[in-house]
């Protein structure tokens, strides 16, 4: 996991309509990173869905939202189609962003052990820094909370 107050990772990624996005792009800017599991799975939605329904709020305070997860462009096309997502997702198909991040871990299900990202969003300044990380997010209201925080800086 990267801490407080240290440089984020630099990434360069597609998203869903295959459009390569760097973090260095977005210098200057604030950033909302966050990174789920999988996508159309009824958490990864909901979460996606609530920054879709918050994109205003968020671009009103000059902050950009980008979700990661690790399947390719055609899934994330899907995923975005379907419910209208209006950000960037992006695709990280072999979790070489999830592990700089430190999200990639072992996780299990039913006794069964694998390879898996744990629900973490980022909260990157204008800096490149992080501002606030949030570890084993929960979905409900988490939008708001970030965005709280967004106000902040």
């Amino acid at each position: 996991m990267i801490e407080v107050g240290k440089k984020a990772p630099a990434f360069n990624l597609k998203d869903q309509d295959g459009t390569s996005h760097r973090l260095s792009s977005y210098a200057g800017k604030t950033v909302v990173l966050y990174f789920y599991p999988k996508d159309d799975t009824s958490g990864c939605t909901k979460q996606a869905c609530q920054f879709r329904d918050d994109l205003p709020k968020f671009k009103k305070s000059k902050a950009v939202i980008l979700g990661v997860s690790p399947q390719d462009v055609d899934s994330k096309a899907k995923f975005a189609g379907k419910h209208d997502l209006n950000f960037p997702i992006l695709a990280d198909h072999e979790a070489k962003i999830c592990e700089k991040y430190g999200v990639w871990q072992e996780k299990s299900m039913y006794g069964r052990k694998y390879m898996g990202v744990v629900r973490t969003t980022y909260l990157i300044g204008p800096d490149g820094k992080v501002k606030q990380r949030w570890d084993k997010v929960k979905v409900p209201g988490h939008a708001e909370e970030v965005l709280e925080a967004v106000k902040s800086i």
